[in-house]
């Protein structure tokens, strides 16, 4: 299921939802309730999608992953197909309670999970598009959370950082796996690194100037929360640059400080919670 992807986007629920309240840590109870549900359903949902991707892309595993589970035995594809619904039952469920009182909450997660069908089942061995359904998913991990706390709108930002850094690893990720990809029409085999590097700087530059937008809407650059964002999202940014700086070379590097750069992002996002 991928521990360190579900943390991940727990995390970023919950941070979404205390960055839509904009009160620190505290939050009634009900409240703080609603944010973990929904971090959980997010959880549940991502560990399906992980689940359901190894189980369709067994083949293309077998080169570029050989150690995933599925791939060694180790978890049979029988047991992956009941773990993947199993994951996405609970995703549902668990977000009930705040779909109720939130009735946004329910509209994102029909559409993700959908999405997350429609990407897995069509857009996968399309290439490009499918790196379009990756990196909206991930934006909505953060609407998520502030839909769930009852205010998405002030998320609109950070989502679009996340879709634009997303999409730029995604693109990275297939240049490194072209050699596997067999069944897949992805942006490199298409256009060739060259041109797949273009669009993995360009819409990580993007995601870099649109960091500056909470500044102009509703974080002071001269509270001492704005400064920590600057200083935050600043560190994060610099990492976006070093991820893109070696293109075309140097893949697995490169993809792994994005990884590295959405952590301290994060962390950024989280000091904005405290305006």
């Amino acid at each position: 299921m991928r521990a360190g992807n579900l943390a991940v986007s727990f995390v970023g629920t919950v941070v979404g939802g205390l960055v839509a309240r904009g009160t620190g840590v505290n939050l009634p109870v009900s409240l703080w309730l609603a944010i973990l549900l929904a971090g959980l359903s997010t959880a549940f949902v991502t560990a399906g999608g992980n689940v359901l991707n190894d189980l369709l892309d067994l083949e293309g595993d077998r080169v570029n992953h050989p150690d995933r589970p599925l791939v060694t035995g180790e978890i049979s594809v029988g047991g992956g197909r009941g773990l993947a619904a199993a994951c996405f039952v609970l995703g549902v469920l668990v977000a009930v309670p705040v779909a109720i009182e939130q009735p946004l909450v329910g509209v994102i997660l029909v559409v993700a999970v959908a999405l997350i069908l429609a990407y897995e089942f069509r857009f996968k061995k399309v290439g490009f598009a499918g790196n379009l359904v990756v990196a909206f998913l991930t934006g909505f991990v953060f609407l998520y959370g502030g839909a769930a706390a009852g205010n998405a709108l002030v998320l609109v930002p950070f989502g679009v950082m996340a879709i634009l850094a997303t999409l730029s690893r995604e693109v990275i990720k297939d240049m490194e796996d072209l050699a596997g990809d067999v069944d897949r029409t992805t942006l490199p085999k298409r256009y060739g690194i060259g041109g797949a590097a273009t669009v993995a700087r360009g819409t990580m530059l993007g995601g870099i100037v649109f960091s500056l937008v909470p500044l102009a809407w509703f974080v002071s650059l001269v509270s001492w929360v704005g400064i920590i964002y600057v200083v935050l999202v600043g560190a994060a940014d610099g990492i976006f640059g070093v991820s893109i700086w070696y293109l075309p070379d140097r893949l697995h590097y490169e993809q792994t400080m994005s990884k590295v750069a959405m952590t301290v992002a994060l962390f950024a996002f989280l000091a904005v919670a405290f305006r």
